[in-house]
């Protein structure tokens, strides 16, 4: 038996097919799949990662500073020298050439360093700020990932509304023609019903273009093309966000939020900063070792001289032009900036998570009144094509009633997506959102359809949208 498709829905002059299939030989991918080619694949989450591991080798740069130091030199030279003298009475010359070889090896080891140990401090805390940045750079492309995944999905049922709505007006405007050739209706309904028409079309073939970009923003996420891609089911839960209060949704978010624990470690980032610049005020001490020995071949000398030499040196800056204090300051003030920052977060936290939460209980609410809407007009399209029939009603309320019911549908389509998506967001916010809630999403979607885009060919110099294999730095 051939599956059901609404192809034969869309005029033949398209760029695209679309196609909803109750079957098929090629599994479609579901949000969980994409989502995975997304984590693996995706070049702004790559790099976040290589940036993190840059940060965590800087702090390896730092803790090397206070690990023992061992270098060695060595010297080779040939000299030649030449020296007349004259004391009036006796002229003496002599000239000499000769090699001479000197190696130096020397050790030393930090006993007191707070600069040195205060960069080392600021290092860590760097390193715990780029780990929570990883963590929101993962968040948000799981966010993306659906946003793109179900905007397909939207722009799908859309389409499929705008094409049924194009048919359904095609038909009347079909029979105003055939109505006004015998005489029934004046040619201005007609010409309504045919301005109708053409805004539906133009409808058609916007959804169309909304369809294909849709696609094409999911490939940029994983640099993969997919064949089709599951439906979101009919029954799912639409249900109020758990917990109920919304208080304890800001609770949660003030606990876990990774952009509110991100702007919290840049506050410490910036307090070891100001550590840094104090200590540059005080002293250091080292202990080192070293060991030199030197030789030549110059003429009547003969053996070698070495030295040795074991003990602790300190340093401390005096007067460094006001350079020091001016650091102090100038820390001073970025720790400000960031605690300013972190407060500008946490009120940004909590209005995000109040918004969403009633965004999303709202939502509940809206898809159940979307749905009846539908019912709604879909009666009252029956009532006005009774009454058209037995001329109480004109064409131009039969049009609107069709109108009013494929936007009906349309809008049911926007609130389903729009209360799946804004219960991902409100979890992202609150820092609740990982693998697990995509799964729970994916669980929603069905395996009985299917949504795939038929794009035209391309030749072979398409781009690939695939990172590849990990840039190697040139020697």
């Amino acid at each position: 038996m051939p599956r059901p498709t609404l192809t034969r829905l869309v005029p033949r002059p398209l760029v695209f097919l679309v196609s909803l299939a109750v079957a098929g030989t090629t599994q479609a991918a579901d949000l969980w799949t994409v989502a995975r080619d997304a984590l693996d694949n995706d070049a702004t989450l790559a790099a976040s990662r290589s940036g993190f591991l840059a940060v965590e080798a800087g702090r390896d740069v730092q803790r090397g500073t206070l690990l023992p130091q061992v270098s060695v030199a060595g010297n080779l030279t040939h000299s030649r020298t030449y020296e007349s003298q004259n004391d009036g009475r006796l002229q003496t010359s002599a000239d000499d050439d000769f090699n001479s070889l000197g190696l130096n090896l020397e050790a030393s080891q930090s006993v007191y360093d707070p600069a040195r140990q205060a960069q080392l401090d600021q290092a860590e805390r760097r390193v715990d700020r780029e780990a929570l940045s990883l963590a929101v750079a993962e968040q948000q492309l799981l966010i993306d990932v659906a946003d793109a995944y179900f905007e397909i999905l939207r722009a799908h049922d859309i389409l499929s509304a705008r094409q049924s709505q194009e048919t359904a007006i095609a038909r009347q405007l079909e029979q105003a023609r055939e109505r006004f050739e015998v005489g029934l209706i004046a040619i201005t309904e007609v010409h309504e019903a045919q301005a109708s028409f053409d805004l539906a079309r133009a409808q058609r073939i916007a959804a169309e273009s909304a369809m294909q970009v849709s696609f094409e923003a999911l490939e940029r996420l994983t640099g993969q093309r997919y064949e089709s891609i599951s439906v979101l089911a009919d029954d799912i839960p639409v249900v109020p966000p758990q917990p109920v209060d919304r208080g304890d949704w800001v609770a949660l978010a003030l606990d876990n939020s990774p952009m509110l624990k991100m702007a919290e470690s840049g506050i410490e980032v910036a307090r070891s900063e100001l550590d840094v610049s104090r200590a540059g005020q005080l002293p250091r001490v080292e202990a080192f070792a070293s060991y030199d020995v030197s030789d030549n071949d110059r003429s009547g000398i003969s053996g070698y001289n070495s030295a040795s030499q074991l003990g602790l040196r300190a340093s401390m800056p005096l007067y460094t032009g006001g350079s020091t204090q001016a650091q102090i300051r100038q820390s001073g003030f970025t720790l400000e900036v960031s605690q300013y920052d972190f407060e500008a977060q946490r009120r940004d936290t909590v209005q995000q998570v109040r918004s969403l939460f009633t965004r999303v209980s709202n939502d509940v609410e809206t898809v159940d009144a979307r749905a009846q809407a539908i019912v709604s007009n879909q009666s009252a399209l029956e009532a006005t094509r009774s009454g058209y029939e037995v001329g109480t009603r004109n064409i131009v309320d039969v049009l609107n009633a069709e109108r009013n019911l494929f936007n009906a549908i349309s809008d049911h389509a926007e609130a389903r997506y729009d209360y799946v998506l804004g219960l991902l967001r409100l979890q992202q916010q609150a820092g609740l959102l990982d693998a697990e809630s995509i799964q729970a999403v994916n669980a929603w979607l069905s395996g009985e359809g299917e949504v795939s885009l038929e794009l035209p060919r391309v030749g072979n110099d398409d781009p690939v949208m695939n990172i590849g294999a990990r840039p190697q730095t040139t020697s």
